[in-house]
């Protein structure tokens, strides 16, 4: 039986160990030319304080952590993690870096880029987004098994977004809004990242298709942006290939009624003077139980 003494430290399992890499001899000296970028890869290098830091220190010092790539038939690598090393490296005039080459299939090196950049201490909600859509679609081709069940929803079994959620840290429903907002076209991703457009609303905007997102922006950019209420009343009153840019400003600014979807739900006077002074007008009704009603959204999404 293992020594389970208090105090023993706990060994954590690596990436490596995870995805079965086999382990290499150490870092190799690799042009900086022959290294290219992960194809689509989600996370952004910027120019920002942080890297000029970073080449500062490469100056000073070089790269102390060496990157990982992989090796294609051409004889180039693949960079795998270390997308902002190598650019600092470049910034500061070096010619070679320290890597270490790694043999892995191309779905395992999407999860080991995904993993390991999710390691940074700042991420972006556009970057966690595609991510997790990048690391969730590469699980689903390598067939991760499902067939197994969550002890705390017996009878269940458990989905992919539950094991990915697992293996990141996050719960099944934060997953499975992000594989949403993945779903955004980038200028509305970048409001996103600028915090101008909640997770609530960026969801209920990658319902809508592309060319219906692109408007939604405009609008965002002139006017404001949309509430969550006003996108889902629009996405369930009116069938999308029925929506045209002007009928959707229209409506965004209170000009166009949309069609009751069925099943509608009607609130009558007498129903509503239970709850609310007799005074009060129905516009101000209408905020506060919409008001209300995103609230309650946003609780119940964040239980999941």
């Amino acid at each position: 039986m293992a020594d389970k003494r208090p105090g023993q430290k706990i060994k954590m399992t690596s990436i490596d160990e995870l995805l079965c890499v086999p382990d290499s001899s150490g870092p190799t000296e690799i042009s900086v030319r022959d290294i290219y970028p992960f194809e689509n890869h989600p996370f952004k290098v910027l120019d920002d304080e942080k890297m000029e830091e970073l080449i500062d220190s490469i100056k000073v010092c070089g790269i102390l952590t060496p990157v990982i790539v992989r090796k294609d038939k051409d004889d180039l690598y693949q960079m795998i993690s270390g997308h902002r090393r190598l650019y600092a490296a470049k910034k500061a005039g070096l010619e070679m870096i320290p890597a270490i080459i790694k043999e892995m299939s191309d779905d395992d090196a999407i999860i080991y880029m995904v993993d390991s950049n999710l390691q940074r201490e700042e991420i972006l909600p556009s970057e966690k987004a595609l991510s997790y859509k990048m690391r969730y679609e590469a699980m689903k081709r390598q067939g991760y098994r499902t067939d197994l069940h969550s002890s705390a929803q017996v009878g269940r079994r458990l989905e992919t977004t539950d094991i990915l959620g697992m293996q990141v840290g996050e719960s099944r429903g934060t997953i499975k809004r992000y594989l949403r907002i993945a779903e955004l076209i980038p200028e509305l991703l970048d409001l996103v990242d600028k915090k101008r457009i909640p997770n609530s609303v960026a969801v209920e905007m990658s319902f809508f298709t592309r060319k219906i997102q692109g408007w939604i922006h405009e609008y965002c950019i002139e006017e404001r942006v949309p509430k969550w209420s006003e996108l889902s009343g629009l996405r369930n009153g009116v069938p999308q290939k029925d929506i045209t840019r002007e009928a959707l400003f229209e409506y965004l600014k209170g000009q166009k009624n949309v069609p009751d979807p069925p099943g509608k739900i009607i609130l009558t006077q007498r129903k509503l003077n239970q709850y609310f002074p007799r005074y009060m007008t129905n516009p101000e009704r209408e905020r506060i139980i919409i008001e209300l009603l995103e609230k309650w959204k946003e609780e119940q999404e964040a239980s999941k």
